[in-house]
């Protein structure tokens, strides 16, 4: 397949910009706030009964993300192997969609007397996009050479941020000004639901042109014999591979950590505003939608630092204003303190993420024919940091009653990838022949 086709490489970035609003809306934004909401009972108590437990809220959100994650990375080896073999990678891309877009907009039917299976749909939610990213991000290395990595990550980063921003505008104005949509304003939940809606069509609608123009087969091998067979045998001759690539290892180790503390961020700044700050939801959301503009510049940013110093280079500076901010985070009290630190945070947050992905493209071997196991690597590595990370995040908070000592958890995760990734810095020659 010829690489660099505009055509593809638009369609290729066009599933950032479909699949970005279910983490802004979703995870970060109205969903979080309309949760919070929704399980409050009558006395003022955040404790919710699921199933046969009885927790915090807070702690079973978090909870939440963490098993959606794990299934992910449990399964994603196989499916993924299964994809390269068969030469599927679409379609497992497209069944993953499907599952989260729909169970996002099913939400639609989320209250108080359908708390329990609208958790299970959310955690169904986590599973469809987290599932589909591991077989989009396969596809960089299939579709441009190495020269454009960092940029068309960037880009396809960039767009997923833009695109999620108009509609998290759209979906304020509903909340906010119900009456504008013939909405009485005196119906509280409509506008929200609506909102999740809006974003799993959103999500399942754009990603059709991205699904019409990537190649529908890449690289099916041998199709005599069981897929799930053949599976199994194509992941484990990837991890003989992954086993002598000293540079991906090393890399993958601190991405490991520093990507437990940046996602985790990500899914409980939020949670962390309203608990520790007492702010209203109008400027949570308003943080939220500071993280997403200035995330836009911060990718371009870091990918042009990147052509200037190398990819290793950059991530460590990266990683280094992040241990800054976790510091800055302990000791915010006021309003303007917290927006400023989200400023920062949006910065380095779309730098850290588009980087990353290109990074570990440039480690895999040129001759590699099945991206997508090589990629369930990166793609099990995020899901388990970041299962462990909101997992330690939550357990922390629970245990000592402010999410203040958590921060301090997740900056030891930053250090930690910061000391790996300066172990790497020392193999100067062999980054920059792989990377520079």
């Amino acid at each position: 397949m010829e690489k660099n086709n505009p055509t593809v490489t638009r369609a290729w970035c066009m599933y950032d910009w479909a699949n970005s609003v279910y983490s802004l809306v979703i995870i970060s934004t109205i969903f979080p706030i309309y949760y919070g909401a929704v399980a409050k009972n009558n006395n003022g108590s955040s404790l919710v009964q699921f199933l046969s437990w009885e927790l915090d809220s807070s702690v079973l959100f978090s909870y939440c993300i963490s098993f959606s994650y794990l299934l992910v990375a449990c399964t994603s080896p196989i499916l993924t192997a299964i994809a390269d073999y068969s030469g599927r990678k679409k379609m497992f891309m497209q069944l993953f969609c499907y599952l989260g877009s729909i169970s996002c907009a099913l939400l639609f039917f989320f209250t108080k007397e359908t708390f329990t299976i609208s958790v299970i749909l959310f955690v169904l939610a986590a599973m469809g996009y987290n599932g589909s990213i591991v077989f989009y991000n396969s596809y960089l290395p299939d579709i441009a050479t190495e020269d454009q990595f960092d940029k068309l990550s960037a880009r396809g980063f960039s767009l997923g941020y833009i695109g999620s921003v108009l509609l998290l505008i759209f979906n304020l104005a509903l909340v906010l000004q119900p009456a504008w949509f013939g909405i009485n304003p005196q119906n509280t939940s409509l506008p929200p639901r609506i909102s999740f809606l809006l974003t799993g069509l959103w999500w399942f609608g754009f990603a059709q042109y991205t699904f019409w123009k990537l190649p529908k087969r890449m690289h099916q091998g041998n199709r005599e014999g069981s897929w799930l067979f053949n599976g199994f045998k194509e992941l484990k001759k990837v991890w003989q591979q992954v086993k002598n690539l000293y540079l991906l290892k090393r890399f993958l180790l601190a991405f490991f950590f520093f990507n437990m503390g940046v996602q985790t961020v990500m899914y409980v700044a939020a949670v962390f505003g309203d608990k520790e700050l007492k702010l209203e939801s109008s400027k949570l959301i308003l943080t939220v939608l500071i993280l997403q503009l200035v995330a836009i510049p911060g990718a371009y940013g870091f990918a042009r630092l990147s052509r200037a110093y190398g990819n290793f280079m950059a991530l460590i500076i990266a990683v280094i204003i992040w241990v800054g901010i976790c510091i800055g985070a302990y000791f915010t009290y006021t309003e303007m303190q917290f927006y400023l630190l989200a400023t920062c945070v949006g910065i380095v947050m779309g730098g850290i993420q588009s980087l990353s992905r290109s990074t570990y493209s440039k480690l895999i071997p040129t001759t590699t024919k099945d991206t997508t196991s090589f990629f369930s690597f990166y793609d099990v590595t995020d899901k388990v940091a970041i299962v462990i990370g909101t997992l330690a995040y939550g357990a922390i908070a629970q245990a000592t009653g402010t999410m203040r000592t958590s921060v301090l958890a997740l900056m030891g995760f930053f250090f930690v990838g910061l000391v790996f990734l300066i172990t790497i810095k020392g193999k100067r020659s062999q980054i920059k022949s792989v990377v520079a």
